[in-house]
Order: structure tokens, then sequence, then C-alpha cells
């Protein structure tokens, strides 16, 4: 039993990144679950409060946010657990990776801006490793996830005033589309960029038939499941790479009192 967050499947599915807290500190610490195995092993350490896993596209590293040094800074480390952390982007704001392109080439970034709120950053794994905005506006651009074939960014923003969620080219362009209906956050993509799943008002999992070639378009949405979610913030559910299996965080039943059994007519059962 403990407090679970932020959950991110390996692009392989048989490993979870997640963030436990503390019982007593409340700081979380990422963790790596074998999902085969059923055997859990701890990958932070240093004592600070550590979230927001991301796997690289080969999933031989992730990538999260620290606080061990003030704002959220970004740090990489081996999945094998061998070397230390590696700073790997440090600045005055917080900063949360919510994606890692599969050419492995870019790394997707919210970050908190006092005057812009949330916006998406990329931070190039090459070249000049300069980061750069994608979406810098007054609202809150948030949970941005690049396609598989790493031409169009789902996120979400509430510039209509509730969460939606949208998509637009990568690089960013004038030209978006919105992806659901009457709000929607948490985009997910199937790993053969033909489906888009996100979380809608009401706990529900929403499913989206999507082209991407020669240009975008999306369908009617419509509704897998309703699931308890503790929060529709991101990473608190994931998908497998084929879009059937969901691992979803769910709050634990409440531990009650025995119940008192009660068996009536046991006469006529000591009789027979």
């Amino acid at each position: 039993p403990s407090q679970y967050q932020n959950l991110r499947l390996a692009p392989d599915g048989k490993r979870l990144a997640v963030e436990i807290h503390d019982a007593g500190t409340g700081a979380g610490d990422l963790w790596l679950l074998d999902l085969a195995r059923r055997t859990t092993s701890r990958f932070t350490f240093d004592g600070s409060h550590n979230s927001w896993p991301v796997w690289s596209p080969d999933g031989n590293r992730l990538v999260f946010t620290s606080f061990r040094e003030g704002p959220r800074d970004l740090y990489l480390k081996l999945t094998s657990g061998a070397g230390p952390d590696e700073p790997l982007l440090k600045s005055s704001t917080g900063k949360e990776p919510t994606d890692w392109s599969s050419d492995g080439r870019f790394l997707v970034y919210a970050n908190e801006d006092p005057k812009t709120k949330q916006d998406l950053w990329v931070f190039p794994l090459f070249g000049d490793r300069k980061p750069k905005p994608y979406l810098e506006t007054p609202f809150n651009e948030r949970e941005g996830r690049l396609s598989p074939d790493g031409r169009w960014m789902a996120y979400a923003s509430d510039e209509s005033g509730a969460p939606e969620v949208y998509v637009q080219p990568f690089p960013a362009s004038r030209r978006k589309w919105q992806i659901s209906i009457k709000g929607g956050e948490a985009p997910r993509w199937r790993r053969d960029g033909k489906e888009l799943l996100y979380v809608a008002s009401g706990r529900t999992i929403m499913s989206v038939a999507v082209e991407t070639v020669p240009t975008f378009r999306a369908g009617v949405p419509r509704a897998l499941f309703e699931v308890p979610i503790r929060r529709t913030a991101m990473l608190d559910y994931d998908v497998t790479a084929d879009g059937q299996r969901f691992l979803v965080n769910t709050p634990a039943e409440q531990a009650t009192e025995s119940p008192i059994i009660v068996i009536v007519n046991w006469m006529a059962a000591l009789r027979r």
C-alpha cells in the first residue's frame, strides 16, 4: 500500500516507471516495476522529490524531474541503474518532461512561466541542444505527446476556458484540430498512429480514430469505459503500444470492519 503517481509503461510494455511517495516525508522517488516477475526496484536515491518519468525510445534511459537543486530540473539516468543521475537541463523555471520522440532526437517538456503559465517546449538532443518553445501563450498548454511518426503533437490546453485536447503539426504551425468534445486531458497515441486516447470529464477513457497521411484527420470521439481515476493529470493512466490494455491508477478500497455473518435456520441444518 502506498501513494502511486505518474505511471509510464516502458516502450516494450514489460516494465513500469512510477513515482511512489514516502509515507513519512511525503517526498516521491521513482521505482521500476517488472510486470512479468512482479518485482520492484528503487530508481532514485538522492532524498529529494523525483517525479514525471519518461522512457527513451529504446527503454535504456529515463528522463525525470528532480527538486534536488531548487526548481524542477531535468535529469537522465540509465534504467539498468548503472552510473549517476546526469543533469540534463537546468533553469530558473519548473520543468516536467512529457515525451521523447520515437527517433530519440527531441524531448518535450512543460515549462512553467510566471507570465505565460504552462508552455510546451522542445529540447533537441543533438546539435547545440538549445531548448525552444513549441507553444507559448497566455493559457496552459501541457501533456505534449508526439505522434509515432514525429509529425504531430497532441496536447491539452485551457484556451477555451476548460481543458481540451488538440493536435498541431510538429514543428508548430498555425493549423490545429480540436480532438475532444466537452473536455479532455491526457492524450495518448497508439503506436501505429491511427488512434488517439484521452480522458474526458467524468473520468471516461475516450478513443478517436485518426489519419495522419497525407494530412491530419480525426473521427468522432467514442467512449471506451469509465474508471475511478484519482485525478486526470498526466501519467495517471497509460496504455500498451497496441491500444488494447490499460494501466489505470485507481484509489484502493477503504478498509472496513470484519462483517458479522448470520446463519438462519441453523437447527434444521443440524438435524440433517
